[in-house]
């Protein structure tokens, strides 16, 4: 079956057949997505999986989705595709870091989420996601109730200070572009 540029892709949602209710009842609590954000360093990931390790303790279904992780697989960036897949394969689904990049990765990332949720997993995600409108995309494609939102509120000087990948004193020298809080921004949650 062939489609047409102008047409739609013929595609329909399969109906699983354990539900989602199903899957939290049988764990015991609901899914849901508590979302870290917040600059480089502020201790996203940190929190995370500390939060993680502590649901886990008490026998609750839980997983991270971390930002440098996720940038080594579904946000790879064009040059780590390039290796494995080829050049023009890099470029076509390659994620950087400008404004459109991060919005496509965040955009992935919460559509990942959304299906752990489902599964019946607190799906703690560690990302900077420093636009405000994609965190509220990804909240939208939620049912409601689904997300949390959590600002990570370490300031920028306490973020260069802690700098562990050295990524800000790159950032600075002009090595990294459009680097968050630096040479992009960042738009805090509005109800921090």
């Amino acid at each position: 079956m062939s489609e047409s540029k102008d047409q739609e892709p013929i595609v329909v949602w399969h109906e699983a057949a354990i539900t989602r209710a199903d899957r939290e009842k049988l764990s015991g609590h609901r899914g849901c997505v508590v979302w870290f954000t917040g600059l480089s360093g502020s201790g996203k990931s940190t929190v995370a999986n500390i939060v993680d390790q502590k649901l886990f303790q008490r026998g609750v279904r839980s997983y991270v989705l971390d930002g440098d992780n996720i940038r080594h697989s579904l946000g790879a960036s064009p040059q780590m595709l390039a290796k494995r897949y080829g050049e023009e394969f890099g470029k076509r689904f390659g994620l950087g870091f400008s404004q459109q990049d991060r919005e496509e990765n965040i955009r992935r990332v919460g559509a990942v989420a959304n299906l752990l949720c489902d599964s019946g997993l607190i799906t703690l995600t560690a990302f900077v996601s420093p636009y405000r409108a994609d965190r509220d995309a990804v909240r939208e494609n939620l049912a409601d109730g689904d997300f949390l939102e959590i600002f990570v509120d370490a300031s920028l000087e306490t973020c260069e200070s802690r700098d562990p990948k050295g990524l800000y004193k790159k950032a600075r020298a002009g090595e990294i572009s459009d680097f968050t809080g630096i040479s992009s921004p960042y738009e805090a949650p509005e109800n921090s």
